[in-house]
């Protein structure tokens, strides 16, 4: 604001001084001389001004977003990455994994579109043990990095929106408009013999030679018009996105990293000895030259020149060189921002732990201790243990409404989940073999498809089914199984179904209003356990602890709850 004004003092003072200086013509020169360089020297550095502010606003709204997510105010003001959720998919709609305040919201630090991508892939489809341990390893470096990180994250901020590197990559992929050294060199020549022409017509009189180069330049114009407007209008990514992706791109090639997984995507951007940022950042350029045939000053100029088919030519000719090279660039860098999500996600939680992860002949277990819900605030959030495995296969919780039954379901899938995505999980220890989750917690009735809660329910319960034919082993999460119908069939049903998942290998948890259901663990073999919350009356109000105990639960709270609302009972 400062600069601003002090530039429109200065240049009301310059006007006076020449108004008072005006019956010298060489005075008058010389203040408007003053004028014009004053106001190009004071406009650049006003320029890098507000530069200066802006970025420091995008840093200040960066640094609050760490602050938010520490202090658990996080939830609603990140990307929830809704576009990726298939309401199909086994777990991802049950456990919050997109939405507002989900764990994607909680993790993602990506921009680009292939990164975010990515990164939601890695959360719906499990790792292969050796790359859990890659990525394990991977993020274990970028975690203290934070320097890298946190520019990375600025960087990201500059961008504003999201960068459509998908485009991008099928842009590279098209086939080429303009492959023509002999129009190229016709395209570069004639406005030159143009120009040598009119030389000549000035000189001589002679206008012959100028009028046939202007001819056969329009001609050529036409008759390629629509291969270079292909050529310069499929893009579909601004300058300004070329120029924040070659920078981010640079970023990643000045780091050193130790990480052979890291190293490899490092090297990945690489080719013909020339670096991803430098091409990328040349291909920013040629399309700066481009847009500024829009200049209404240069506009006439630019169609003398052949301007648009120059730089087409040459936009072409860097996609012969680079446009194979684009995806493999892209995906690595998606790749290194689905990394450093986790990684910031494992500096900001730094007692989470990194999972035991068995393989090979080791029995089937899911096994921790302290076990906490990742999108509960660490001094919310109440901790408890669990064990499954061979000799436990299934564990049936009951417990009255509202004490924590779903959202302890909730926690043990959503850190399968971050285990098997390659990150630190909610635990002070935590061992698991690879698993599939199958869960069923918010089955709905549909108005629409003519569907009820309970066939809702069945259609959701055969899907999970469906999982056991596949591998590795299904941990099934099920919520309140079938409670859309009557006591007498939903103990015959759930009993029935629970022992056709055990049977074909299956493990995993079931919670329950229904007492009758909790003897289903005595009639499988191995048995499972049974596991109760409570909740707790003091002087008329009702209170919860969220502590997981054996057994089950004695007695329920719906009378209380009724009457705490004003319903009588």
């Amino acid at each position: 604001m400062r600069v601003g004004n002090w530039r429109i003092v200065y240049f009301i003072g310059l006007l006076v001084l020449a108004a008072i200086l005006c019956q010298s013509r060489v005075a008058l020169g010389w203040v408007l001389l003053m004028v014009m360089a004053g106001l190009f020297v004071s406009g650049m550095i006003h320029d890098r001004i507000l530069n200066a502010r802006d970025l420091a606003r995008l840093a200040a709204r960066f640094y609050q977003a760490g602050i938010d997510r520490l202090t658990g105010k996080w939830a609603g003001k990140g990307s929830p990455g809704t576009e990726f959720l298939d309401p199909r998919h086994p777990y991802a709609g049950d456990l919050d994994i997109f939405g507002k305040g989900s764990l994607y919201e909680l993790l993602n630090a990506a921009q680009t579109r292939d990164g975010r991508a990515l990164l939601a892939d890695w959360l719906l489809h499990p790792a292969s043990p050796e790359q859990i341990r890659a990525r394990q390893t991977a993020v274990n470096e970028l975690r203290p990095k934070l320097d890298f990180r946190e520019r990375v994250g600025l960087l990201a901020a500059e961008a504003e929106t999201q960068v459509r590197t998908d485009r991008l990559i099928a842009w590279s992929q098209r086939p080429l408009a303009l492959k023509s050294k002999a129009v190229r060199g016709w395209a570069l020549a004639l406005p030159l013999l143009n120009a040598g022409a009119f030389g000549v017509g000035v000189a001589t009189g002679q206008y012959l030679p100028f009028i046939v180069t202007v001819v056969a330049q329009s001609i050529l114009a036409r008759t390629w018009r629509g291969r270079v407007r292909d050529a310069t209008r499929t893009l579909g990514s601004p300058a300004r996105d070329l120029k924040w992706l070659a920078g981010l791109l640079r970023r990643v090639e000045e780091e050193r990293f130790e990480t052979p997984r890291l190293r490899e995507l490092q090297a990945a951007c690489v080719r013909d000895g020339i670096k991803a940022s430098e091409a990328i950042g040349r291909l920013a350029r040629l399309y700066d030259w481009l847009e500024s045939r829009q200049n209404i000053y240069f506009t006439v100029i630019c169609g003398w020149l052949l301007w648009e088919m120059q730089f087409a030519f040459a936009v072409e000719a860097w996609r012969a060189r680079f446009g194979p090279a684009i995806e493999p660039w892209v995906r690595s860098l998606a790749e290194l921002e689905a990394l450093s999500s986790l990684a910031g996600y494992a500096y900001e939680h730094p007692a989470d732990v990194y999972p035991d992860l068995r393989e090979g002949t080791s029995p089937m277990v899911i096994e921790a201790e302290g076990l906490g819900h990742p999108l509960i605030p660490d001094e919310q959030c109440v901790r408890n243990d669990l064990r499954l495995g061979a000799d436990r296969r299934l564990v049936v919780i009951s417990g009255s409404n509202m004490s924590g039954k779903s959202t302890y379901m909730r926690a043990i899938g959503v850190n399968v989940v971050l285990a098997q995505a390659g990150a630190p999980v909610r635990a002070k220890r935590f061992a698991l073999t690879p698993v599939q989750i199958g869960a069923s917690f918010r089955t709905m009735d549909s108005l629409q498809e003519g569907v009820s809660r309970f066939y809702a329910e069945i259609t959701r319960l055969r899907d999970v089914l469906k999982l056991t034919e596949k591998t590795p082993p299904l941990l099934f999460l099920l919520d309140e199984i079938l409670g859309g119908t009557n006591s007498h069939d939903r103990r015959v049903g759930a009993a029935a179904f629970v022992k056709s998942l055990i049977q074909h290998g299956a493990l995993g948890l079931i919670t329950t209003h229904d007492l009758a259901l909790t003897a289903i663990t005595s009639e499988i073999q191995p048995s499972g356990a049974n596991f109760h919350f409570e909740d707790q009356m003091s002087e008329g109000r009702m209170s919860f602890d969220y502590q997981l105990r054996p057994g089950v639960v004695e007695k329920s709270n719906a009378l209380e709850l009724m009457r705490s609302v004003g319903l009588e009972v």
